[in-house]
Formats: C-alpha cells, structure tokens, sequence
C-alpha cells in the first residue's frame, strides 16, 4: 500500500465529482434546502385541524367550550347539525366533530358527570392521536373554570411541576433540523462512494486501473477518504451556518467531537457503499439496492422512534448497523452536551463496524474485479 497512491487517487475522484453536477445539486441540497425545510416547512403533530361542533344545549358553557378552539392547533370550529356533522365526517371536511348534549351547562351545574361525544376521523393518525388528548383537555378545563364560578373545588394534594429539557421550548424544529443532518449524512456516504464505483464500471476507467500497478486496497481506500471528506465539510457546513445561523438552533456538545464521531460512521457507511456497488452491476439496481438498506436504517436506527419501543429483536439486530450508535452519538453530543467520557462507548462501536464492514467490501470488491 503506497499513501501517495490513494491520495491522488482521491484527488481524482473530487474531481470527478466535482464534474457531476447532480451529485453536487444533491449534495448542496441535502445539507441547506432539505435541512431547512425539515426545520420550518414540517408542521407540529397537531396543525390547523378542522373541527366541526353540534351545540345542542345553546347555553354559555357550550359557547365557552366553542370559543376554546383557536389557531394554531384549530381553524375556527364551524357550528352544525347533527346530520351535517355526519356527512362532512364522511366527506373528510372534519378531523374531529364534538357534539354538546342538550341540557349539558345544567347538568354539570348539578354535579352530574355529562357525557360528550368526540367523533375522530382516524385516517388522519397523527392528529387523531394527538387530538383527542387537546380536544379533551380543552374541554375539561373549560368546564372546570365555569364550575368554579358556582362552587369551589378542594386544590390537588400534588403539584407536577414541568421541566423540559434539552429542548424547553418544545420546539420541533430543534429536533427535525439535526435529526435531519445525521440522516442525510447515512444516505450521502453511500450514495456518493456507490456512484463513484459504478462511474468507473461505466466510463471504462476502472480496467485502465487494474493495468496499473494499484491494488483494489487503494482504489477502495481512495474513494472512501475522498467521499467521506465530503460528507464530512457539507455536514459541518450544515451544522454550523444552517441549524445554528439560518434556524438559532442552539448546539449543547462539541461540533469538533461529533464530526470526529461521524468520521468512524462515514468509514463504515461509505464501505456500505462499496460493497453494493459491488453488488450491483448498473445505478439502478444500485438505487434498488439503497431503497431495501436505507429505509431500515433510518426507520430502525432510533431517530425516528425510541429503540426501547422496539421488539428486543430488533433492538439486537439493530446494534449490528452502524446507524444506531450514530444516532445515540449524535443526540448525546449535539442535544445534550455530552462528552467522550460518556459517547466512548458508541466510538468503539463504530470502529469494530466499520473495520468488518470495510473487511467484508474489499473481499467483495475483489472478487467483482476477476
């Protein structure tokens, strides 16, 4: 192995990057545009929902209770019957319709307990699951307030006091921005070292190495330092200029260490990317190859959902992907400060990945070559 050698190989394949300009169009957008917009354009779980209400009890309780849907979680309720309040259900005009029994203000008033019906378009699942607990609460406090008007409630023997951190302001722009980064970084490693091999299948440069006294060591070396630095500068360019200029997402760890973090992941995804384009004889079965491996990790990774709220099946299978103790790295650091007294764990994680899966590439890339 001459170091000489993969450096200018990898010299080589910037500049055969940097004349492709979809991959460079890709590239730019995955960490400004598609970051940006994850941050601002992606609405909260509960956004402008539709609501219809039947006030059947005509009263100012059931007036209050109306009056308490607002933006942004609601457009304004609109007021109907009780048969329009089933046919705009099936139209899909409402998300949710809540129908006032008559007598209700009376009823609460007597210290009854009133039942009110919540009717819930569950095709739309996000807000539906969400929505109900506001349209709830809503409504519960709205009764509570009016009652106390007329008698007293004993105070609660316990008081939950709230403290949110990491994140205080609940804001999901927080969360989708740098979850956003770290996916983007999985999907760029493989895709830019896959079509850097299969540009040389394609071109025909790939035989006019194998003449030359290099081995498939370096060739493979080379496309991984080169598309990994890549990744690398966007990502650090993303972190800085976008989440923490353009959004004010503010950063708690070191970007330092977390790119240092993301070097051992960017070794062993771009080795992914080698191995299926070794794999793959053309870019689409490449493209192919990328939709069967990228969605599960995404999905299965713990960004998207807790790995807790997996099957612990898939939480073990899941410790073999390099993603996994990316996403734990990469939250640890960025949203909570962690040091590598406390992420040392996932670094050794990511080494041993990375050095089998660039092992088991090179041994597939080889035998592509023969």
């Amino acid at each position: 192995m001459r170091l000489a050698t993969i450096v200018n190989l990898g010299v080589k394949e910037l500049h055969g990057l940097s004349r492709d300009p979809m991959l460079l169009v890709l590239v730019v957008y995955a960490f400004t545009l598609s970051v940006y917009s994850e941050a601002t354009a992606m609405p909260e779980t509960l956004n402008r929902a539709p609501i219809a209400i039947v006030d059947e009890d005509q009263s100012p309780l059931s007036a209050r209770i109306t009056s308490a849907f607002y933006p942004p979680y609601f457009v304004l309720p609109v007021i109907v019957t009780p048969a329009e309040m089933d046919q705009r259900m099936d139209a899909g005009l409402d998300a949710f319709a809540l129908d006032i029994p008559p007598n209700f203000q009376r009823d609460v008033l007597a210290g009854r307990s009133p039942a009110i019906q919540l009717n819930v378009d569950a095709t739309r699942m996000s807000q539906a699951f969400s929505g109900s607990g506001y349209v709830q609460t809503i409504v519960s406090d709205e009764v509570s307030a009016f009652a106390q008007r007329y008698r007293s409630f004993a105070a609660a023997p316990v008081d939950l006091v709230l403290r949110a951190r990491f994140n205080p302001e609940l804001n999901q722009a927080w969360f989708g921005s740098v979850m956003n980064v770290i996916n983007n970084v999985t999907m760029l490693a493989i895709v830019l070292t896959g079509a850097a091999l299969i540009r040389e299948r394609e071109h025909g440069t790939i035989e006019h190495l194998l003449v030359m006294p290099i081995t498939p060591f370096e060739i493979m070396a080379s496309k991984i330092w080169s598309m990994a630095l890549v990744v690398l500068i966007a990502s650090a360019f993303s972190l800085t200029i976008v989440i923490q200029g353009f959004l004010s997402v503010p950063i708690e760890g070191s970007i330092g260490l977390f790119l240092l973090g993301a070097s051992l992941h960017l070794f062993a995804t771009t080795s992914m990317g080698i191995f299926l384009a070794a794999l793959a004889g053309s870019m689409p079965q490449f493209g192919l190859l990328m939709m069967l491996v990228l969605l599960p990790l995404h999905v299965l990774s713990g960004g998207m959902t807790p790995r807790e709220s997996m099957p612990e099946v898939v939480q073990m299978i899941m410790l073999a992907a390099p993603n996994t103790h990316f996403v734990m790295l990469a939250q640890t650091i960025l949203y909570r400060g962690g040091g590598f007294d406390i992420v040392w764990p996932q670094f050794l994680a990511l080494m041993a990945i990375g050095t089998a899966f660039f092992l088991f590439a090179l041994t597939r890339f080889r035998k592509s070559l023969k």
